[in-house]
C-alpha cells in the first residue's frame, strides 16, 4: 500500500516537475541556435564593409587626381598630400557621402552638366570638407 501511493504521489506531482524542466531546456537550446549574425555572416559583413570603405577611398583619390582638381587645390594653397593623408581618417558614413558626392559631380561635368566654375567649387567644397572632418 506504501508504493501504490508513492505512485499516486508521484503521477501528480511529475508533470509539476517535468513541465519546467523541459521548459527551461527548450530555452537553452533555443538561446544556442539563435544567434543572431552567425560568425560566416559576421566575417562576410566585415569583407564587404571594408571592400566598400576601400572603394570610397579610391574613388575620392581619382576624383582629387583629375586636373580640374589639382588646379583647384594648387590655387586654394592647399597641400594635396594633406588632404590625401586626411582621407583614410574619415569615417564610413563620410566617406559614403563624400564619394557620392564626388562621383556625382565627375559624371554630371562629363555629361555637361556643370561648367567649370562650378565643378572647382565643389571640389573645393570636399576638400574643406574632408580637411574639417579630420582634423576637428
Amino acid at each position: 500500500m506504501h508504493i501504490s501511493r508513492f505512485f499516486r504521489l508521484a503521477s501528480r506531482s511529475l508533470p509539476a516537475v517535468a513541465l519546467p524542466l523541459l521548459l527551461a531546456s527548450s530555452l537553452a537550446v533555443r538561446a544556442q541556435d539563435t544567434h543572431l549574425v552567425s560568425p560566416t555572416q559576421m566575417q562576410q559583413q566585415v569583407q564587404t564593409a571594408t571592400a566598400a570603405r576601400q572603394q570610397n577611398i579610391e574613388t575620392l583619390n581619382h576624383f582629387l587626381a583629375t586636373p580640374a582638381a589639382e588646379k583647384a587645390i594648387k590655387d586654394a594653397k592647399i597641400d594635396p598630400a594633406q588632404v590625401k593623408d586626411a582621407i583614410p581618417t574619415l569615417s564610413n558614413a563620410e566617406l559614403a557621402s563624400l564619394s557620392a558626392r564626388a562621383a556625382h559631380a565627375q559624371s554630371q561635368f562629363a555629361a555637361g552638366g556643370l561648367t567649370t566654375l562650378a565643378l572647382t567649387l565643389i571640389i573645393l567644397a570636399v576638400v574643406l570638407i574632408i580637411l574639417l572632418a579630420a582634423y576637428h
